[in-house]
Parts: C-alpha cells; sequence; structure tokens
C-alpha cells in the first residue's frame, strides 16, 4: 500500500538540475515535493490549490493567486527580496512568510564590485579594441582614473552594500551612500560618508545600486540622475532591474551621459517571462553595457544553502512551529495602495 502523504509542498518554478535537496528535507516528514513550471505565477492559484507550502522562485504570486490557496500555511521565497509576493495579502489569510536573507551577501557584493572595477578600468573596451587590431591606450579619449582618486557611491546601505564597502574601501576608493533608513554614524563605522541622492549622483565615478525595488525606488535610476552622472562615470546595478529605467540608461550610454553600465538584470527580467527576445531592448545591443542573467547571487554554495534554508521554513511551519527566517508584515501609510499596484503591474 502506498503511503500517504502528509503535506503538499509545491515549487512555482525552478531552474535547478532536481530537487533533491529540497525532498532531503522534506520527504522525512511526510511531504511530498511537487516541481512546476510556472515561472509568471499565472495559473499557480488553480495548480497549487491544494498546497500546504509553496516555495516560490520567479513565479509572481499576488493577491489573486493567494486567494485560491485553500489550506496553504507559508510561501517561502528563494531568495531574499520578496518584491514578487504579496505579502501583506499572505498575512491577510493566514500565510507565513519566509526568505533567506543571508546566503548570497558575499555573493552579491563581489559580482557587483567585479563588473564595476571591470568597466573602471575598461576592460571590455580594451579587449574590444585588442581583438580589432588597435594595439594604444587611447581607443577614444576616456582614460582610467587611479583607485585611491576615485570615489564608489552605494545606493542602499543594506548588508550587501556594507559588504561592498569593507571590500572596496580596502582597494583605496572612497565610499559614499545614500540610504534614508540608515545613520551617518552608522555608516562612520565602515569608514563611509552619508550624502543625499544627488551629491552621489553627481560626485561618484562608479554609482552602485544596492537597494531594494518598491514603489518608491521603480525606476529611481532615470533621465534626470542619469544626465547629473559624471561623462566618466560607470553605473553598476547589482539590484532588481525595474530600479534602472532601462530606456533612459541607452540614451546615456548612446549620448555619452556615462561611461558605460553593468547590470545583473534588465528592466524587464527576462527570467520571470516565458518569452524573451534581446533584440527587444536595445541596450544589448551596446558595446559599453555589461549585462549578466541575473547571476550575481550565484555560486555552489550559495544554491545548496538558499535551497536547503527555504525548504526548512516550509518545514517549521509545517510541523506547527515558526519558520527560521519570518518576513514581517509591516504597513507602511503607502503599503496597501502601492503593494496592489506594484502587484497588478505585468512581470
Amino acid at each position: 500500500m502506498t503511503e500517504q502523504k502528509k503535506f503538499k509542498v509545491y515549487v512555482s518554478d525552478f531552474d535547478y538540475p532536481d530537487l533533491d535537496i529540497e525532498r532531503s528535507v522534506l520527504e522525512p516528514i511526510g511531504a511530498e515535493v511537487i516541481g512546476l513550471n510556472c515561472k509568471t505565477g499565472i495559473g499557480l492559484g488553480e495548480l497549487a490549490k491544494d498546497a500546504d507550502a509553496i516555495l516560490q522562485q520567479y513565479a509572481k504570486i499576488p493577491r489573486s493567486t493567494i486567494e485560491q490557496l485553500e489550506n496553504c500555511k507559508i510561501i517561502c521565497r528563494y531568495g531574499i527580496g520578496v518584491d514578487i509576493l504579496d505579502v501583506e495579502a499572505c498575512y491577510d489569510h493566514g500565510i507565513k512568510v519566509s526568505n533567506v536573507p543571508d546566503y548570497c551577501i558575499d555573493e552579491v557584493a563581489d559580482h557587483s564590485i567585479s563588473l564595476g572595477l571591470a568597466l573602471f578600468r575598461r576592460i571590455p573596451a580594451y579587449d574590444k579594441s585588442t581583438h580589432e587590431g588597435k594595439w594604444h591606450w587611447d581607443i577614444d579619449g576616456l582614460v582610467p582614473k587611479r583607485f585611491r582618486s576615485s570615489t564608489w557611491g552605494l545606493i542602499g546601505f543594506g548588508r550587501i552594500a556594507q559588504n561592498i564597502a569593507r571590500k572596496i574601501t580596502a582597494l583605496g576608493f572612497k565610499v559614499v551612500a545614500f540610504d534614508p533608513y540608515v545613520s551617518s554614524s552608522y555608516m562612520n563605522t565602515f569608514g563611509v560618508e552619508k550624502v543625499n541622492l544627488d551629491t552621489l549622483i553627481e560626485t561618484s565615478d562608479v554609482v552602485n545600486v544596492m537597494c531594494p525595488h518598491t514603489p518608491e525606488t521603480d525606476r529611481l535610476i532615470n533621465e534626470e540622475r542619469l544626465r547629473k552622472m559624471k561623462p566618466n562615470a560607470v553605473l553598476v546595478n547589482g539590484a532588481r532591474g525595474k530600479v534602472v529605467d532601462n530606456k533612459a540608461l541607452y540614451k546615456a550610454l548612446t549620448e555619452g551621459w556615462i561611461a558605460s553600465a553593468g547590470l545583473d538584470d534588465p528592466e524587464e527580467e527576462p527570467a520571470k517571462l516565458d518569452n524573451w527576445n534581446p533584440a527587444d531592448n536595445p541596450i544589448f545591443g551596446l558595446d559599453n553595457c555589461v549585462v549578466t542573467p541575473h547571476v550575481a547571487y550565484v555560486s555552489e554554495e550559495a544554491f545548496q544553502e538558499c535551497r536547503r534554508i527555504a525548504a526548512e521554513n516550509a518545514k517549521a511551519v509545517l510541523l506547527g512551529g515558526k519558520p527560521l527566517d519570518p518576513v514581517q508584515r509591516v504597513k507602511t501609510p503607502l503599503s496597501e495602495q502601492a503593494n496592489k499596484k506594484r502587484m497588478e503591474q505585468p512581470a
């Protein structure tokens, strides 16, 4: 006789080779782990209607989906950000939320630094030039600055940005940061100067975006701010793609407002789309824009840690406890209206 499983745990979507890590954590408590391929989130409410828990990767889960879940006790994000999950709706329906807050702090910091330093030292441009048979330091009139006479600006000063600050300071950069929720005295403990956003944009040689994507930060780096950057400055976005307005960035890069940009995700965030073509976004045709496929968080160790902890969060709640890494319900004056508007936007 086949053993009756006590719990159903659905994985909304995944691009891992298998779900062995999740099953190793959840099957011993009698859970059936069911992998779906629903990365847009469309139809997830029907497919996972009887879920006791959902592990969420790229699928957007708005209130309308949450209202279809009959018995769900927790939704566990594979990752840090919860911008694709309506947290407020989860708590309205008695569903707990968890994330994995610490698994890739080094990876994202190191990837952002790598993008910034490669572009700052003009390595992609020099590489292209030599492959074209040109062997000279002056390829277009722009010459790199010395690290210790340059400024690295961090927009956002959470744990990943703090990690960047420690590492980039050791290379000689002056580091400044803008974050309305972090005090100047705390930044000073990292040797970082707190400045306002305009000052950071106007004075930094590398503008490194590391803030979460919220209604307030949506297209934060827009045409107005790009025009204020130095003409030899580098833009690095290690945050969500939608923090940078790609149409404005295209103008900035083609018209010479800034020197170059490095993005770990474009505005359309291809991993969340069923059909994607780079021809739809003109930044992919630019030599001075380096784009990586949302891999800043990637390492063998990070993958294993993220998947295990997401499953452990589900396990804890299914056994009647609390999630190990709860995402708290946070209400702000704009939260309900802004969250509803954000969740209704295309992925």
